[in-house]
This record gives C-alpha cells, structure tokens and sequence, in this order.
C-alpha cells in the first residue's frame, strides 16, 4: 500500500528548488549576452539612441502586468506544462495543444540559434588562447554533449549549473558596464545620455529594431512555469521566479545599453555601433580594461550561450512530459528517473532532435553564423510574442470567469492591460517584419515566420481533433495535469422508466 508521502511513478521530484534557482532558469534562457551583441548594436546604428533602454524598461513594465495572470493561473494550477496548461484552461482545450506547439517551436527555434552562435561564440576565444580556429559544429557538439549530459541529472544539480553560468554572466555584464560608466565620454555622465528629444521623430525600421531588440531580450523568461511541481511552494514559486527574471532582465539590459550610450557618446553612438556591430560591448569596454578582463568578457558570451541552451532544453523536456503524461503525446514522456525524477524520456528525445538538426545541418555543409543565429532567434521570439499573448487573454477569461481570491487588479486589470499591450506588439511586430529581420520585403525567410507560426495554429488545431475523435478521454484531460478522468457514455436516446402504477409499493392502500 502507498503511503501519504509516496509520489506515483511518472511524477517529477517536488520541493527541490527555490524561486531564485527558478530566477535564473528564466534569466539563462533569455541569454541577455546575446542580445547584447546581436541587436543592441543594430539598434543604436539605426538610430534608436537613448530610446533604446527605455524599450527595454517598457517592455518590462508591460510583463509585470503579464507575471500577474500568469501567477495567479499558475498559484491555481501549478503544473509542468506552464502556458500550456493554462491557456487549455483558460481558452479551451485546442487553443491550450496550439500553445504548446507555438511553445516548443519559440524554443526550439531560439536553442538551434543558440547553438549557431556557439562556433562563432568559441572560434575567437580559441583562436586567442590556442591560436587554433575550431568550427563552429565542434563548438556545437560540444554544447550538445554538456546539454544531454545534465539534461538527465535532477533537478537540483542542473539548476546549480545553470544558476552559476547566469550569475558569471551577470557579474561580468556589470562589470564592463561599470567601466563605461567609470570612464563616461568627455569625462561626465550628461543627461542627454538618457533623455529621449523627439519620441515622434523614430522612424519605421527603428521602431522595429526597437521592438526585436525588447522581445528577443525576454524571451524565455516564462519558461520558469514549467519548474512550478519541483518548486519548494509550487503555487508560488513560479511565479515570484518569472517576476525576478523579468526585473533581473529589465536591470542587466536597460543598464548595459545605458552604459554604451555613455561610453560612446549620446551623439556619437550610432557611427560608433555602426562601424564595430558585434563588436561594440568589446570594443567599448576594451578601451578601458585590461586584456585579461576583455578575455573574460568574450567568454562569457560562450556561458551565455551554453546557460540559454541549457535552460531551453530543460523548459522543452518538461514542456513533452506534461504532454505525454496527459496522452496528448506517447506515454513513454511521461517516465522519468527512478532516482533523478527527471523526465528522462523527454530529455533523451529533445536532445535526439537537436543532435539530428546538428547533423543534419553538417551534412548539408552549412556554416552558420551570427546572421543565421538572429534569424532563428527572432523567428522563435516572435512565436514567443504570439504565446505570451495568448496566455495572458487566458489569464484574464478564466481568472474571471472562475473567480478566486485574486483581487480585481491581478484578476481583471493586469491581465487586460498586458493583453492590449502584447497584441499592439504582435501586431506591429507582423506588420513590419522585414525591418524587424533586416530583410528585403520579398525574401523566402521574412514569409516563412508566420506561415510557421500559423502551420502551430494548424497543427494544434487538427492535433485536438484527432485527440477528441479517437481518445475522448485524453481530450477531456487536457490541462488537467494527468488527473484521471472518467466519461459516462450515453446513448443516443435515454431510457425513460416507466410510471409506476400510484399506490404499487404500499399494497394495503391499493382499493379492492
């Protein structure tokens, strides 16, 4: 017989990490490194200038007001499957397989730029230290090697690995920006460092870059609702870990992209970020450090990157076990470790499938770069965009319409707010994605973003049908997080019994 405490078989490990390791999950999978390198620069040559940390304080802002729907839906429902889950609650049961689609494509996207980025992250600091120029596969698989390795370990181990690589990359993150601020152009901070002239004079492509720039920055962070059942409070945890990663993002990039404008000059930092594009956090705080700590700063790019793709691979794991352990998917995603109480199943596919993209990819003879890394990235942030929207009208639907002890600012206010807000993203986002790709109008790439995003749409859609036709009650379960459901069949015309005769029961008040 079990006993109280005994967790069934398929069940992850509870009460193992806290809301700062969750933190730092969301933190990892944003690689704030890599925006800072990829489109920060491009931002400032197209002239975004001081508005460009103000974006990102913006765009904060505007999750803040998400964090409290997606809190309270997961403080009701903490389970591994996080939007998905909430969005079959909160939408319905085919709109909740439509974001867990849009969620593994964002992710899987966003982690196969990742490890495009990676030869190009490894290759120069080799070349530095080794004088020996390393491919970017063999950078590659050498991620993908540390990635399956830890992906099956528990939870506690994994989270102390990604928490250590996002807190190195903080530090040193702070540390450049403290040496611009230390040694600001013309020897003083001015306020026209900071201060926007004209909001109404930004153009088009730079309210793009503008808006790439933000998304592509917190992109992830809502990752940190798929810990919420190994968490030490689940119906909390969660979501004080997708508020700090949030504030921790807002601080590191705001902050970062400030220091640049200071370093360089508020009138001079678009020729300067247009002339060293990559190059720009380097060059900038090359000028004022030592070699050895400019060495430091270009390896934490590669902990960047090797954190993000870290943290993605496990928010996908957990991501196909939740699906698999409602049936929505094979069974066998659902197993974890007999000691680790990982998902092990779902790590091993997830790491299959990248190594398959990884050789697939060799063998084709391609030779990815920082280009191709931002394409993929974008793409994946922006099927993110359309996930967060979702998810906060969820939030709002059914935070209302099964009313709890959520006041009327986390019940109503917050989540219409974030829901207004996130669609005038979305929208904008789609209405100008070539300025946002850096592509011509009319290239294969700039159409092939939202027909994947609406192949999700599809694909979750006929995906419910094909649930509820065969497996009636695998589609009753969805969002149910695995909890067992029983459907009574009816037949098509119910048996009405018979009208007993008045009296029948009680034969000494029949008349004679």
């Amino acid at each position: 017989m079990a006993t109280p405490g005994d967790e069934p078989p398929y069940a992850l490990a509870s009460g193992r990490i806290g809301a700062a390791a969750v933190a730092f999950f969301g933190l990892a999978a944003a690689a704030p490194v890599v925006t800072l390198i990829t489109l920060v620069p491009d931002a400032f040559a197209a002239g975004a200038g001081q508005l460009l940390p103000w974006s990102f304080a913006g765009l904060a802002v505007v999750l803040l007001f998400f964090c409290s729907g997606y809190a309270a839906m997961a403080r009701r429902s903490p389970s591994a499957g996080a939007a998905y889950t909430q969005v079959a609650r909160g939408v319905g049961r085919p709109a909740g397989l439509t974001a867990a689609w849009l969620a593994i494509a964002g992710y899987q996207a966003i982690q196969f730029g990742l490890y495009a980025l990676a030869g190009a992250a490894i290759t120069p600091l080799a070349r530095a230290v080794t004088d020996v120029a390393v491919p970017w596969w063999a950078g590659a698989v050498v991620f993908w090697a540390l990635v399956a390795l830890l992906g099956t370990m528990r939870i506690e181990v994994a989270a102390g690995v990604v928490g250590l690589l996002a807190v190195a990359e903080a530090a040193v993150l702070v540390g450049l920006g403290a040496s611009n601020l230390l040694q600001p152009s013309g020897g003083r901070i001015t306020e026209d460092s900071i201060l926007v002239a004209d909001v109404g004079a930004v153009s088009r492509p730079v309210l793009g870059l503008l808006l790439a720039a933000a998304v592509l920055a917190f992109a992830g962070f809502e990752s940190a609702g798929v810990y919420a059942e190994e968490t030490l409070r689940p119906r909390r945890t969660a979501g004080l870990g997708a508020y700090g990663a949030v504030v921790l993002l807002a601080l590191l990039l705001g902050g970062l992209s400030w220091s640049m404008i200071v370093a360089a000059g508020p009138e001079r930092i678009a020729g300067v970020a247009g002339a060293r594009r990559g190059e720009l956090l380097y060059d900038l705080a090359g000028e004022r450090l030592l070699p050895w700590a400019m060495t430091t700063g270009r390896a934490i790019l590669v902990v960047g990157v090797l954190a993000g793709v870290l943290a993605l691979h496990h928010a996908m794991a957990r991501q196909l076990y939740a699906m698999g352990r409602e049936g929505v998917l094979p069974s066998v995603l659902s197993s974890t470790g007999r000691r680790t109480r990982a998902p092990r199943a779902a790590s091993v596919t997830q790491t299959l499938i990248a190594g398959a993209a990884l050789g697939g990819a060799y063998l084709a003879g391609a030779d990815p770069g920082p280009a191709t890394a931002r394409w993929m990235i974008l793409g994946g942030a922006l099927s993110i965009l359309v996930l967060w929207l979702v998810t906060s009208l969820a939030a709002l639907l059914h935070l209302n319409r099964v009313p709890g002890d959520e006041g009327a600012w986390g019940r109503f206010a917050a989540p219409v707010l974030s829901t207004v807000f996130l669609g005038s993203l979305a929208y904008l986002a789609f209405s100008d994605l070539p300025g946002i790709l850096g592509l011509p109008a009319g290239y294969p790439l700039v159409r092939a973003v939202p027909a994947a995003i609406g192949g999700c749409l599809v694909l979750g859609l006929a995906h419910a049908a094909v649930i509820r036709g065969i497996w009636p009650e695998r589609y009753a379960g969805i969002g149910l997080c695995g909890t067992a459901v029983v459907i009574t069949p009816q037949s098509p015309a119910p048996l009405i019994p018979r009208q007993r005769t008045p009296g029948a029961h009680r034969p000494e008040r029949i008349d004679g």
